[in-house]
């Protein structure tokens, strides 16, 4: 295996579903399943012990809900990037999962070349959400989501004048894009891409590009 693989803990607790989901990154090169765990008590020793690059976590864990194991995680500074696995496409756990930081929610019936794209995005640093949990978010009583957009006057007047450019470098952001994806996408170069999301995290005031993806989430501009 290469060194420079990215290394995946599974956790889920049908081992029926984990072999699956191990067996397409086993035959898959630059990927590596470096953990497997079926609840989440094994979940946070595991992580700590192998470090992984990404966890995909079953939200539906016997032991645990998927923000325990989450908060679990991050109290134990494993800084591993969190890829929520569900099956409820209206999820009560969607916000309180994105709200802690994960970057990506994913429903499981997606299929194989797109799982390997999202993981290799968000190694990246990508963020990704899936496109059937949007109406599930849209009518949540917090509108983590709102139902309609701000005008783009609105937007830029609130956030520190996003460049035409920068705003259309966020929305490939909130798509998921990595920066080599963004840069493609608008005919740039990587380091240009890279300059944008920097510019873009420094005007929304927040820490990182999932931040500023899910930001542009709550105030409607995509």
């Amino acid at each position: 295996m290469e060194n420079n693989s990215i290394k995946i803990m599974l956790v889920e607790d049908h081992k029926l579903i984990r072999v699956g989901i191990k067996t397409v990154f086993d035959e898959t090169d630059g990927y590596e399943v470096v953990a497997e765990a079926q609840n989440g008590k094994e979940a946070v020793e595991k992580a700590s012990s192998t470090r992984p690059d990404i966890i995909l976590l079953d939200v539906g864990l016997p032991d645990m809900n998927g923000v325990t194991v989450i908060k679990k995680l991050q109290n134990n500074e494993i800084d591993s990037k969190i890829i929520v696995l569900s099956s409820d496409e209206s999820s009560q756990e969607v916000d309180k999962c994105l709200s802690l930081g994960v970057y990506a929610y994913v429903i499981k019936d997606i299929n194989t070349e797109m799982l390997l794209y999202i993981v290799r995005s968000v190694n990246e640093g990508a963020m990704w959400l899936d496109p059937k949990i949007v109406p599930a978010l849209r009518n949540k009583s917090d509108n983590i989501i709102p139902k309609k957009q701000t005008s783009r006057a609105m937007f830029r007047n609130t956030h520190a004048n996003l460049t035409q450019r920068e705003y259309e470098v966020l929305k490939l952001v909130v798509d998921g894009k990595s920066n080599n994806e963004i840069a493609n996408e608008l005919c740039i170069s990587e380091h240009t891409a890279k300059a944008h999301v920097c510019n873009i995290i420094q005007k929304l005031v927040v820490d990182d590009r999932t931040q500023a993806a899910v930001k542009a989430l709550k105030e409607g501009i995509v």
